[in-house]
């Protein structure tokens, strides 16, 4: 089962257009900056090699920002809300853009669902989600902007399946298992199914503590996406939404409200952005009979391996996220967070300021700030940062 939307069919011609990849974090050292995809032909290039150059800047390969953010005039403050998952992410970012250009930049991370509420309801310039917007949002959205919008990816992590299990360091969950644990169908750390996956592993007969979002969270809604796709319908018969579908539940506001209650209770387990469990060890997801441990490697190639949605457009870069394991060495459990902004503001200094703090994050600069920040997450691509580009210049200054 996917998430889907419907919009207008003129957006499907551009959809196949967008194919999104991840550079794994280890093909560039931390502080180290990424190379530039256009070089100047040196002397010893063949005209057969400059040529091939030529076509690769003309293709939207280069990373140089289309507008630098020194001529934007930014200045002032700029206010936005919405994923908790970003709120790392942000702070370097917001501390940086701050700093180098004189913004002061308010971010508040309220979840995802009132992120978007806010937005839509005019009270935030730009809006923080792991969830797409669908299409009553969408529209809400263009109406309350006056324009269109842009959706861009500008923050990829792994969700962590995090728990506190005194003894236990290493754990090794299916996503049957996982469906079972979170549904309160299997309720103690020694049940066979999970030791049938844990051979050599002393699990305690302690009581599992299911901890879950209790604000509208996408982070919720790309966990259960992942349940949904992997473990089946009948496993998990519960739609995925911002929402925690199971009442009476033990659960807490935004990520730092999970991890910490998790790791306050013993026998606690959740799920949160991976940058942000702290000390809390980290679940093995089954793909393909074997168990894999969260990278940003890992992220990355689910991410590869995705399609874009089917109404993605040159604004609305969307991924459809293919989580059932079917992915070779990719970790199922990933969410794509996106910032949503206006392409045109009644103000040219708010204007100028989003496509500013836009431009930044998207940069090498920023992307790499928020991976050292996070130390979970992985930079966007060279091919997915050439797209996000024109989508910011969109954004109307004048």
């Amino acid at each position: 089962m996917n998430i889907t939307r419907s919009r207008k069919a003129a957006s499907l011609a551009l959809a196949g257009a967008l194919a999104v990849t991840l550079a794994a974090c280890s093909d560039t050292s931390e502080g180290e900056e990424t190379p530039d995809v256009t070089t100047d032909a040196t002397d010893e290039q063949t005209e057969e090699e400059t040529a091939d150059d030529e076509a690769s800047t003309e293709a939207g390969g280069s990373s140089e920002l289309p507008t630098p953010i020194a001529d934007l005039g930014v200045s002032g403050s700029l206010n936005g809300s919405g994923a908790s998952s970003q709120a790392n992410a942000q702070q370097a970012w917001r501390d940086n853009f701050s700093a180098d250009f004189g913004v002061t930049v308010n971010y508040n991370p309220t979840g995802s669902g009132t992120g978007r509420e806010q937005f839509i309801g005019g009270a935030v310039s730009f809006a923080g989600t792991d969830s797409i917007l669908d299409e009553e949002e969408l529209a809400a959205a263009a109406q309350r902007c006056g324009s269109d919008i842009v959706e861009l990816p500008l923050y990829i992590s792994p969700i962590a399946i995090a728990y506190n299990v005194p003894g236990v360091d290493s754990l090794n969950l299916s996503a049957a298992n996982v469906a079972a644990i979170f549904s309160g169908e299997i309720t103690n750390w020694n049940d066979e199914a999970i030791a049938a996956d844990n051979e050599g592993v002393e699990l305690p007969d302690l009581e599992i503590v299911p901890v879950n979002r209790a604000d509208d969270s996408g982070t919720t809604e790309n966990f259960v996406q992942y349940i949904i796709e992997a473990a089946g319908d009948e496993a998990w018969p519960y739609e995925a939404a911002d929402a925690w579908p199971i009442s009476g539940t033990q659960s807490a506001e935004k990520t730092s409200g999970v991890v910490d209650l998790t790791a306050q209770t013993e026998g606690a387990i959740t799920y949160a952005d991976a940058s942000q469990i702290g000390d809390l060890p980290a679940a093995n997801v089954e793909v393909n009979g074997e168990f894999l441990a969260y990278s940003p490697e890992a992220a990355a190639a689910i991410v590869d391996g995705s399609e874009p949605t089917a109404d993605a457009t040159d604004l609305i870069l969307t991924v459809d996220l293919k989580r059932d394991g079917s992915i070779a060495d990719a970790y199922p459990v990933v969410m794509i967070s996106y910032i949503v902004a206006c392409t045109e503001y009644e103000d040219a200094q708010e204007a100028a300021n989003v496509k500013g703090y836009l431009s930044y994050m998207a940069s090498d600069e920023g992307q790499q700030a928020a991976t050292a920040a996070g130390g979970g997450n992985a930079p966007i691509s060279d091919d997915l940062q050439s797209r996000v580009f024109p989508a910011i210049d969109a954004i109307v200054t004048e």
